[in-house]
């Protein structure tokens, strides 16, 4: 059984893999009205994934006798400068992320909660992709700088990402 202050927690982060998927959602879109498709599909693939970090901490708190209780998801922003500027704020979104899912990991050792700290190892793990993959195109954008015909190969590059649910979720 959770404690009252972990469901709460849980609930919250809940919340924020909500928010980050609406994030991602509405960086893709600005993606696509600026005609990079690709870098739209990479950031609807990233929307999948929060959807299902979301997904996954729900069945856990429901496994476990408890109950969600959503929030309200806030609006993210609209305007972006480039797709430069779109990573740079996924990065830190995702380094903020990354200390939510520490802070719930401290949480559950301070309540000797060893079945919600073994099930946040696998966001623990996830986190080094989170923030590896933006940080990687990050790189490749500063390389390329303002030549069009790099963006546009990374753009059918980063088309070609997809969504696979992930098959060893552990719940």
């Amino acid at each position: 059984m959770l404690s009252d202050k972990m469901v709460k927690s849980i609930n919250h982060q809940i919340n924020r893999e909500h928010y980050s998927a609406y994030l991602y959602l509405s960086m893709a879109s600005y993606a696509a009205a600026e005609g990079l498709n690709g870098f739209a599909n990479w950031f609807a693939v990233q929307m999948k994934e929060e959807m299902f970090h979301a997904e996954k901490m729900y069945n856990y708190v429901n496994q476990q006798g408890s109950r969600v209780l959503l929030e309200a998801i806030e609006q993210p922003p609209t305007e972006f400068s480039s797709m430069l500027d779109l990573f740079e704020k996924t990065l830190e979104h995702e380094k903020g992320v990354t200390a939510m899912i520490n802070n719930l990991v401290k949480l559950a050792r301070e309540k000797d909660d060893y079945a919600t700290e073994s099930f946040l190892q696998w966001y623990v793990t996830e986190q080094v992709e989170e923030e590896a993959n933006p940080a990687e195109i990050i790189q490749k954008l500063k390389f390329i700088g303002k030549d069009g015909r790099g963006l546009l190969m990374m753009d059918k590059d980063l088309a070609a990402r997809v969504f696979t649910v992930p098959t060893a979720t552990g719940q």
